[in-house]
């Protein structure tokens, strides 16, 4: 199987190499011999010195930088809290700088066979694979240690360089006393950059993702959801010449994705999310929080350019009315986590079909309210007020005309049928009925 696997790999290479030769050609000949299997090996062998296996880089941080490079795979790491090269664990691609003209052997190495790499079966210097290598054990020996050279430190003892980044660090109490700071010299973490590339990569442009943005345009379940990063970056580097900075960098054509840099969101109390004493609709509370005041404030902005009765302007419309309607229901499960009966309390004058969507749980002791619950007429009534809400805020800046009571129920009609807001209703539904057969079992209710 090895040797299936490594005659496979150099015939390969020899082939594309004379796919761009004429029949003719007198280059033929010597190709041939280069990739005979002892030939290639014995040349790689050789060339493996001249690149490096890494996981932490020094070339992302300058091109021009020599110092020294790291191994280190996850499993060799300190398990920290904080994401780092440890969190790879099984998931774990090695990097590989030097002469890019080398970058083959890493290829070859990172060949699969029966679901590892060369270099790891070498790493465990299995007998089988040093048989298929060479039939002279000593020639083969020679030959793996080699390949595997390429996975430690070079001689001399690690060195930052003149164009690597360098910062002093306080190991100890006194930044007075000089022999307390270190110098340490960061390194790129270009497995986990490599992982995170691939991770993104997948949400954005995977199938699965992609069947679950359609799922969302078309308001259709999806067993799964999707992910988003907003303000994404991307550093390029490499320039025309990514291969100069290692092989993974090449791989992503020299693109490395940088997450935004934000600082947390800031804590928002649940009570800053229930209404105070008089309010009469809990959307008058919401909208004037940043998460609804601003996607309100994009529709009204679109609105108001007065844009083409066309598709583009719809669906446009409709991903704005979404997001408003994505934080109206993600502030309404966390007041829903509220204390039970809350919307009971005196003072309190929200409107009774908002008072039974905000405060299911309250029904567990009040049984009128319950019953009311049970109607299930007030869901319409809230998306009703919903878009009622809506058409008010626009009215600040939009005129809507005639059309206005048409547009409110467009609104509303874009609540009712939220997959998000049918998922709601229904678990509070099958939570009701489980409950309430809980206390038929218990003969706590007839």
């Amino acid at each position: 199987m090895f040797r299936a696997s490594i005659e496979t790999f150099i015939r390969e290479r020899l082939d594309a190499k004379l796919d761009k030769l004429a029949d003719d050609d007198p280059r033929r000949d010597a190709l041939i011999q280069q990739h005979q299997p002892a030939t290639w090996l014995a040349d790689a062998a050789r060339r493996a010195g001249q690149i490096q296996a890494v996981t932490h880089s020094l070339k992302p941080i300058h091109p021009d930088a020599r110092g020294s490079n790291l191994y280190c795979p996850p499993d060799t790491l300190p398990r920290h809290a904080e994401i780092g090269t440890h969190a790879l664990a099984g998931d774990f691609t090695g990097d590989v700088v030097g002469n890019a003209a080398a970058l083959d052997v890493y290829k070859f190495l990172k060949r699969d066979v029966d679901g590892r790499p060369l270099l790891d079966w070498m790493l465990d210097e299995d007998a089988d694979l040093a048989a298929a290598l060479h039939p002279d054990p000593d020639q083969s020996r020679d030959w793996i240690a080699a390949f595997t050279g390429l996975t430690r430190p070079r001689e001399g003892g690690h060195a930052s360089h003149t164009h690597a980044k360098q910062l002093y660090w306080l190991a100890g109490d006194d930044p007075l006393d000089d022999e307390q700071f270190r110098i340490l010299a960061p390194l790129y973490a270009t497995s986990l950059a490599h992982a995170v590339f691939q991770t993104l990569n997948e949400d954005r442009f995977g199938e699965t993702a992609k069947q679950a943005r359609q799922a969302r345009r078309d308001k259709q379940a999806h067993p799964v959801g999707y992910r988003e990063y907003p303000h994404l970056a991307v550093q390029k580097l490499g320039g025309t010449k990514p291969q100069n900075i290692s092989q993974l960098n090449s791989e992503r054509g020299g693109n490395n994705y940088l997450l935004a840099s934000l600082p947390p969101p800031p804590w928002k109390s649940e009570l800053q999310l229930l209404p105070s004493k008089g309010q009469g609709s809990i959307f008058d509370v919401w909208s004037k929080n940043l998460d609804v005041w601003m996607p309100a404030g994009e529709l009204k902005r679109f609105l108001a350019s007065n844009p083409g009765k066309t598709m583009d302007t719809r669906d446009a419309r409709d991903e704005l009315s979404d997001r408003i309607i994505d934080m109206v229901l993600a502030f309404s499960a966390a007041v829903q986590k509220h204390s039970p009966g809350w919307t009971a309390e005196a003072g309190i004058a929200l409107d009774p079909d908002e008072q039974l969507w905000l405060d299911p749980h309250r029904g567990e002791s009040d049984l009128a309210f319950r019953e009311q619950w049970r109607r299930f007429d007030w869901p319409r009534r809230v998306c009703d007020r919903f878009g009622q809400w809506l058409n008010t805020e626009i009215r600040k800046r939009v005129k809507l005309g005639e059309d206005e009571s048409a547009v409110q129920r467009h609104w509303a009609s874009e609540l009712a049928h939220h997959p998000d807001w049918l998922f709601e209703l229904d678990q509070w539904k099958r939570w009701l009925d489980d409950l309430e057969k809980r206390e038929r079992a218990e003969g706590v209710r007839p």
